[in-house]
């Protein structure tokens, strides 16, 4: 009788269904537990990059003779004795495991490599020198090493050494200066003369194609081409000049070979003694390298420097796709619910959206390819920039094109998700404002559609997360690896809507998998991730306050 009790009660308790709630519970619970697990991989591996850590100087065994590592401590793992030995290294241990560190030693142009291996047996001695210098290069990497002495034009400076830390800096600020000052002038001044006379370039082409003999027009290009010219001549000869005073300043550094280089302070993007930092000064050191790291261009085959351009891109695309889907989508999805007989050809029109929705994006991608860029982009150039061919203008991948194809393959998400909000809308409402005297347009305008706005921010937020990781689609049609000028910027018409772009998607692939230094490499590949699921998180958060703010708006109607 208790069993059969027990039986019962088991049955009555497995159909009441919550066994499969507290299934759906947990399975929820596990999915955050892990996204929010690699978040903070992602955060540690990547935000601990630009603290400032410690530099240490070892006196290591090598196997046949002594030799002086400098350099900071990447990471130690523990590994099997015999698999040292195996390698061909002498180990001053019996140990089974073996602690083998990864130390980046950074003078590439010394060594040839970045980083040495070590084990922790052959560290005779370890020790952290206050005075060991780090700097960051534009070109080679970091360096580490001792200040030995600093010169002007070639010439040793007569400097105590208790102060050739504070002479260096003072130098280095200089040149800081004059570098802002040179990229202003090259970037922006030398920039604009070139785009002016590249447009002069392409009207005095097109006057050429349409046969025009007058020499009027000509001349005036002409005139116009030799003050630009006069123009430039003028920066380059100031920029010539610069230069001329960014390479006077050098220093001298011991590396840990024993040999004493030479490095000019216009190479060098920054200096930092880590070992000799409070704190505080850590901290603001750390704020400083991640606002450098969102805020500066990259470097070193994108492997140094920052990541503004693909910031910027990916921004811009995502707003210039939402602003050409969103339309599309609501006009369409409108007319499925408002307007369109319901019967078997638009149940297959919906059958067809909500399959489009599955289709791989690099499809979408290689129709952007052949549709937009070389048929609509190679009409556009034949018909208004003829003067500009064989080089394409809108028949090659740009941030235009990119927008379309995302926003081609994010449309089936805003259609589904208004026409669902339009299904919410009580009938009760629409047939209230037609016996008001409304038509039917003006009640879907004034009545029916601000009741769906939320929805329709929806069907919103969901394409800006998918637009906003797409990288297939985007190597096919307009990202690029490095991208010299911005889609917007200060020359007329100040969006060029034609120009390649970057993407943070596609640097995350280029760094992480086309980069000729790959542990260089990998904290900035988990740095770029983060930023951009922040700007995911900061492009949805915008939608959703604005859907939440018009839910709020339009609730009470909704209960009326």
């Amino acid at each position: 009788m208790s069993a059969r009790t027990n039986q019962s009660s088991f049955k009555s308790f497995m159909s009441s269904g919550q066994p499969w709630v507290w299934m759906n519970g947990g399975a929820v619970a596990i999915s955050m537990i892990m996204v929010a697990g690699l978040l903070l991989l992602i955060a540690m591996r990547g935000l601990g990059h630009f603290w400032p850590k410690t530099v240490y100087e070892i006196e290591y065994d090598n196997g046949t003779r002594m030799v002086q590592i400098v350099g900071e401590r990447v990471e130690t793992e523990e590994v099997p004795r015999k698999r040292i030995v195996e390698s061909g290294i002498k180990i001053d241990s019996d140990a089974d495991m073996v602690e083998r560190s990864l130390i980046k030693v950074g003078i590439r142009e010394v060594l040839g490599v970045d980083f040495m291996l070590t084990v922790a047996p052959n560290e005779k001695s370890v020790s952290v020198p206050e005075d060991v210098l780090v700097l960051e290069r534009t070109q080679w990497g970091n360096f580490y090493g001792f200040l030995t002495g600093v010169k002007e034009s070639g010439q040793p400076v007569d400097v105590a050494k208790a102060s050739l830390w504070e002479e260096m800096q003072f130098r280095l600020h200089r040149v800081k200066e004059l570098r802002e000052r040179i990229e202003g002038i090259e970037k922006i001044k030398i920039g604009a003369i070139n785009f002016q006379l590249e447009k002069l370039r392409l009207k005095k082409r097109g006057l050429e194609l349409k046969s025009v003999t007058e020499r009027k027009p000509y001349a005036q290009i002409e005139a116009r081409e030799d003050q630009y010219t006069r123009d430039y001549e003028i920066l380059k000869e100031e920029l010539d000049n610069l230069y001329r005073d960014i390479a006077r300043d050098s220093i001298t550094a011991r590396v840990m070979t024993g040999d004493e280089v030479e490095i000019k302070l216009a190479n060098v993007v920054k200096a930092y003694r880590p070992n000799a930092m409070s704190l505080g000064e850590k901290i603001v050191f750390y704020i400083k390298t991640f606002w450098g790291f969102v805020a500066d261009d990259p470097r070193e085959a994108n492997t140094e420097g920052g990541i503004f351009p693909a910031i910027f891109g990916t921004v811009v695309m995502v707003l210039l796709m939402s602003i050409i889907v969103t339309p599309f989508g609501v006009v369409a999805a409108i007319y499925l619910r408002e307007y369109a007989r319901q019967g078997l050809i638009t149940r297959l029109v919906r059958i067809s959206v909500n399959n489009l929705a599955g289709v791989p994006s690099i499809v979408y991608g290689v129709f952007g390819l052949g549709f937009f860029v070389y048929v609509v982009g190679g009409t556009i150039d034949e018909l208004f920039y003829r003067e500009a061919l064989p080089s394409p203008t809108f028949g090659s991948g740009g941030v235009l094109w990119a927008s379309l194809t995302l926003a081609l393959l994010t449309v089936p998400v805003v259609i589904v998700a208004t026409e669902e909000g339009l299904s919410r809308i009580p009938r009760s409402i629409r047939e209230g404002s037609l016996a008001l005297g409304a038509t039917k347009a003006e009640t879907l305008w004034r009545t029916v559609l601000p009741m769906a706005s939320p929805a329709m921010m929806t069907g919103l937020i969901l394409a800006v997360a998918r637009a906003a990781g797409e990288v297939a689609p985007l190597m096919l049609v307009g990202a690029v690896k490095l991208a010299p000028s911005l889609p917007i910027d200060a020359n007329a018409p100040f969006v060029h809507l034609e120009r390649k772009f970057m993407h943070l998607g596609f640097h995350i692939y280029d760094v992480g998998f086309q980069s000729p230094n790959v542990e260089a490499a990998r904290p900035l590949v988990y740095a770029t991730a983060l930023i951009l699921v922040a700007v995911i998180v900061i492009l949805n958060i915008s939608a959703i306050y604005i859907r939440n703010h018009l839910r709020e708006k339009y609730r009470n109607l909704e209960e009326h």
